[in-house]
């Protein structure tokens, strides 16, 4: 069967695209029924990537559709959780705690939010600039900040907070801004990575640990004519930076402007109630969402986007991001009769739909059978499901996630059409 086919079987389909201050609005059903309640930040600290590439604010509640700035074209609805970045001034280079051998000249260039914010460091030798942050030991931090090449090639951000007090080199992280790559991450630094951005800016970051050997509580960063991993400081010459942040987490999320510490509210997205006529009848279905995931998931941190009744103990049917993997399972009145699972890399395009009905769970997974599972007798719901969440109902964590698109079947769709449509 066609792709376009399937489609027409689907009663909900959500491709993120219209949408207005607390609702995103579904391509099925043509009534409002399919319309999922969205909040996020009540304050308006978030942000996205609009179709031009550029960083913008969003109103308060308003979905998040975002675009993929080295690649813009259809957007995703981001999902991110509660997050505060610790940098204060993230826009103004000139307030950094230390100005070694470095001159900063502000709002001297185009920054990535379109306006002229950026600022320009020049560099004698040994130069580098230097923030004094505070850290909780044991705790992992993503630190971020876009750079925009100038004379010199390489730009270096060094996490003193996370060396091993001995060597500065384990905790530095060199950046190529001519080709966008990651030329060095040190051994004391989890990882690091770099994203393109509009009028050749990148975006470099790394995620490490706050240790208990650290030698002190900074973070530097300079410019480079030379990509060695071991250099200290910077050469004469100068380049452009713009929009630092500091955030506990295991990864990297949107860019929060400061002028203080500013805490960004997770993103929940769900139908809420009044979805019966959706979701059909209870004991035979199809969920398909495609997505990407940034993080990879532990035992305890799990995320769920799920049918239910609406009860936190009763009859629903998820897909479950856990321990790097992706379990479908279905709880009828409270208890798991069983799930299929399949392993999962964040940062990666998945396809992933699980379709169920009294006998046989199914979960494909980009193009290819996951698991199966023989259920006979076991799924007898006894209520009616009505709401659809991208949330988990057990720890309470909201969904993480880049969502392209995701669907609801009242079938149990065909091995071919759920190959078809997870290719």
């Amino acid at each position: 069967m066609a792709l376009s086919d399937i489609y027409k079987k689907a009663s909900l389909v959500q491709i993120p695209s219209g949408y207005k201050s607390g609702t995103l609005y579904s391509v099925v059903p043509n009534t409002s029924a399919g319309d999922f309640i969205v909040t996020g930040d009540p304050q308006g600290k978030a942000t996205r990537i609009n179709k031009d590439g550029l960083i913008e604010s969003v109103a308060a509640d308003v979905p998040r559709l975002n675009y993929d700035p080295s690649n813009p074209q259809d957007p995703h609805l981001l999902l991110e959780p509660e997050r505060t970045n610790q940098f204060t001034n993230s826009e103004n280079l000139a307030n950094i705690d230390f100005q070694t051998n470095s001159t900063v000249t502000t709002d001297n260039i185009i920054a990535p939010n379109g306006s002229l914010t950026a600022d320009k460091t020049t560099q004698t030798s040994g130069g580098y600039l230097r923030e004094t942050v505070s850290v909780s030991i044991g705790t992992t931090y993503s630190f971020s900040v876009f750079f925009k090449k100038g004379d010199l090639r390489y730009a270096v951000v060094r996490s003193l907070f996370s060396q091993n007090g001995v060597n500065p080199a384990n905790s530095n992280n060199v950046f190529d801004l001519d080709n966008g790559s990651v030329i060095y991450t040190g051994t004391d630094v989890i990882s690091a990575s770099i994203e393109a951005y509009a009028n050749d800016w990148y975006r470099c970051s790394f995620v490490s640990l706050a240790s208990g050997a650290s030698s002190a509580s900074f973070i530097d960063f300079y410019f480079s004519s030379s990509s060695s991993g071991t250099q200290s400081s910077g050469t004469a010459g100068f380049g452009y930076g713009w929009g630092m942040q500091l955030e506990a987490g295991s990864y990297p999320t949107s860019y929060i402007p400061t002028t203080i510490a500013v805490t960004r509210a997770a993103d929940n997205a769900q139908i809420a109630s009044g979805a019966e006529d959706i979701i059909g009848s209870q004991n035979e279905g199809t969920l398909f969402i495609d997505l990407e995931i940034p993080y990879d998931t532990t035992s305890s941190d799990y995320f769920q986007f799920c049918i239910s009744d609406g009860a936190t103990t009763n009859d629903r049917v998820l897909i479950n991001f856990r321990s790097q993997k992706a379990d479908f399972q279905v709880f009828s009145g409270g208890s798991g009769v069983g799930f299929c699972d399949t392993p999962v890399t964040k940062n990666t395009r998945l396809k992933i739909a699980g379709s169920y009905k009294t006998n046989e769970f199914i979960l494909y997974k980009n193009g290819s059978l996951a698991d199966t599972i023989d259920t006979t007798g076991v799924i007898d719901f006894t209520t009616q499901m009505e709401t659809l969440r991208f949330a988990d109902f057990g720890n309470g964590l909201k969904f993480q996630a880049k969502v392209y698109q995701m669907m609801f079947f009242k079938e149990a769709l065909t091995q071919d059409e759920l190959q078809t449509l997870t290719t």
